[in-house]
């Protein structure tokens, strides 16, 4: 266990390692948004049923997920190339939202004919079924924005950039 410990400390000096921490960090933070928004339009309010509330959620969730992405984990600053960096981006994320959309869709479905008078466990089926949609496409969004965003190594005193609301 220590000897992986160590190949991660050592990986994450590498150029390739900070970029994947920050990485993972900002989808850390995409994901606590988009759960946090559709547990509130879908779990507590019950404004939507299960297409709308993902989809907003997971729009909301994108916005900070791009320029968190652009800036902190690829390093990138000035304006944004649309046809190589936004259209790619959103094309991924709604590729994204797609299959959450089905995923949850397919998650209520189960939990109406399973818990049908449960509104909170549908509600985590719900949420379950966007983390997992998300996942899936987790590692290959970072291959593809790795490509996109191709600048060189991050610089190890590059710090988090706070996220206004």
């Amino acid at each position: 266990m220590s000897e992986l410990v160590v190949r991660l400390w050592r990986f994450y000096h590498t150029p390739k390692g900070k970029r994947m921490f920050r990485y993972t960090m900002v989808s850390v933070i995409s994901t606590l948004v988009s759960v946090t928004v559709l547990g509130l339009v879908y779990g507590v309010f019950q404004w939507w049923t299960e297409v709308p509330s993902t989809l907003f959620a997971n729009v909301v969730a994108t916005v900070p997920s791009y320029y968190l992405n652009r800036s902190w984990a690829w390093g990138k600053t000035g304006r944004s190339h649309v046809r190589r960096e936004v259209l790619p981006f959103w094309g991924l994320s709604i590729a994204g939202m797609l299959l959450s959309i089905v995923t949850s869709t397919e998650a209520r479905n189960i939990g109406l004919a399973h818990f049908a008078h449960h509104h909170t466990i549908r509600t985590l089926l719900v949420l379950g079924a966007n983390l997992m949609a998300f996942g899936v496409l987790w590692v290959v969004k970072f291959l593809v924005f790795n490509r996109l965003f191709h600048v060189s190594p991050v610089s190890e005193d590059a710090e988090l950039v706070e996220v206004s609301p």
